[in-house]
């Protein structure tokens, strides 16, 4: 059975551009444009990993991640920053809210994948 992602990020690019680099590798990619899209998402389905952005409308992801951890099913599930963000004190944030890595954009789609794979399995 295919590890499953959900990626959360307001930029639809993103979003297809992160879905046709893990697909190719065995991934079933699920993506939400908003926090509250992604909290339905966890709620029907179950995820190996999520990969979040932080400036998105409504609520940031620091908030989304917050409102992760509090799930029984996704205490240790890891959650991964992928983020335009790159202030020391943003990282910070992220680690506090839960999240296990804090990735700064752009980064080589090679070593994304790399970090997902180490992550994930």
């Amino acid at each position: 059975m295919p590890k499953r992602i959900l990626v959360v990020d307001d930029d639809e690019m993103v979003l297809m551009a992160l879905d046709e680099l893990l697909r190719p590798e065995g991934y079933e990619v699920h993506t939400a444009l908003r926090g509250a899209e992604a909290l339905e998402r966890l709620d029907q389905n179950g995820y190996d990993l999520l990969v979040l952005d932080i400036i998105m409308p409504e609520m940031d992801g620091f908030e989304l991640c917050k409102k992760i951890r509090e799930r029984e099913g996704y205490k240790e599930t890891p959650i991964v920053f992928l983020t335009a963000k790159s202030q020391e004190e943003d990282k910070v944030t992220g680690f506090e809210a839960g999240a296990n890595l804090f990735l700064s954009k752009p980064i080589s789609p090679d070593k994304l994948l790399e970090i997902i794979s180490d992550t994930i399995e």
